[in-house]
């Protein structure tokens, strides 16, 4: 395929993770260095920087301080939760992208998100295809809830995991300290799939995590749940129970979701609470003293605890983005091929199509929970371990974190 020359342009979607940025560092680094691509732009707050006109020049910054990306949490260019219309319904939106890609001349368009950012990035691809305008398209994973099809696991699942794991493994020690009894539920994100709740079984796996896991894989019965607790806690004195905030009734309702929930701009209900409306029912039963704990947002913009396995490989992801659309590939997503053969862990880049990723989740295999769904079996430690091996040397100056600093000198300002 001929080369194509034009500018790019890097969007980060959805919820950030706490390595999202290196991600972003492996495209925009790759990006400068490419011949090719004449000018690298970040779109501010994802799509709707796009639509808006409002674009970071890339070239613009600091070296220095696009190295640092890898090591600052959440998305450094802004993000967004916004959904394109089917363009064969409204295509207003499409038409302002081409727009704004005509302008500046991108021939590359990078975006870093989830399942609904794939869905964003496959529309987009096939609109240009569609009207003739020659831009190659690529997705770069993200998301820390692991339930994008087609890829072994997603850049910031391991770090969330590892923050998760370790958080249970503190509190368990906190929970233990006193000679009285006590009941610990700790909720977990995880709307559809239970990776990240699955996690704190890693806890339990070295010795200090939860009695009790509960995944959204399987239907949630409190009856059965407050059977499970009672038998742990009446035997032990304690309990300490990790549960995924999306888990549900047999009819599918979500047992966090209040009946006049907000919801994001994809259709989400937004949930929360579960623990501490748990920790009531489990009080209410048992008479136990009780301690909800929400982990919310710590789970995924803790970056002191990242995986370093998780940051390479996000900055794998980045790069191979951008060393695939040079080298004449478009309309795909760059997933992760791994093997754990004999205690050695491999993982390896490998496009997929954006049709197939796109709104398509990947959940839990019901043979790695066990049978009454209160807990998972060896082969998820098995699969998540490698995951979160290693410890970066990120920067800190007065013992504080060293985050990057960008300028964000945006185009109209050029």
């Amino acid at each position: 395929m001929s080369e194509l020359r034009g500018a790019c342009i890097i969007g980060q979607s959805g919820g950030p993770t706490a390595v999202i940025n290196a991600s972003a560092q492996g495209a925009i680094q790759a990006a400068l260095k490419a011949d090719c691509i004449t000018r690298v732009l970040g779109a501010a707050h994802g799509i709707k920087g796009v639509l808006e006109d409002k674009l970071y020049d890339m070239g613009k910054e600091d070296p220095a301080e696009l190295d640092l990306l890898q090591y600052t949490p959440s998305s450094a260019l802004g993000s967004c939760r916004y959904k394109l219309a089917d363009p064969d319904v409204d295509d207003t939106d499409y038409k302002r992208i081409l727009e704004i890609f005509k302008k500046y001349d991108v021939r590359y368009f990078f975006y870093n998100g989830g399942n609904d950012s794939m869905d964003t990035c496959n529309k987009i691809s096939k609109y240009m295809q569609k009207v003739g305008y020659e831009c190659r398209v690529m997705g770069i994973p993200k998301t820390i809830d692991n339930d994008l099809f087609g890829t072994d696991h997603c850049p910031g699942f391991a770090s969330a995991a590892k923050y998760i794991a370790t958080s249970c493994m503190e509190v368990w020690q906190d929970a233990h300290v006193y000679d009285t009894g006590m009941i610990t539920i700790i909720e977990i994100m995880g709307r559809h799939a239970g990776w990240l709740a699955g996690s704190a079984a890693l806890a339990t796996w070295a010795g200090f995590g939860p009695d009790l896991i509960y995944l959204p894989e399987t239907d949630f019965d409190l009856t059965d749940f407050l059977e499970d607790v009672h038998r742990v806690y009446d035997k032990t004195g304690k309990c300490m129970v990790a549960v995924s905030e999306g888990i549900h009734r047999a009819d599918g309702t979500f047992i966090s979701e209040a009946k006049t929930s907000a919801t994001d701009g994809f259709g989400h209900a937004q949930l929360g609470g579960l623990a501490a409306m748990l920790a009531d029912a489990v009080k209410l039963e048992t008479g136990a003293k009780v301690r909800g704990i929400e982990l919310s947002l710590l789970q995924r913009c803790g970056a002191h605890l990242d995986s370093l396995t998780d940051v390479e490989e996000a900055k794998m992801a980045g790069r191979v983005a951008v060393e695939s659309a040079v080298a004449g590939i478009t309309d795909k997503m760059v997933a992760f091929a791994c093997t754990r053969e004999n205690g050695k862990y491999e993982c390896k880049p490998n496009l997929i199509p954006l049709t197939d990723v796109a709104n398509t989740e990947k959940k839990v295999p019901r043979e790695w929970i066990n049978a009454v769904g209160n807990g998972v079996e060896q082969a998820f430690i098995d699969y998540v371990l490698p995951l979160v091996q290693g410890e970066t040397t990120a920067p800190k100056e007065n013992s504080l974190p060293r985050f990057a600093k960008l300028k964000k000198v945006l185009t109209t300002d050029c």
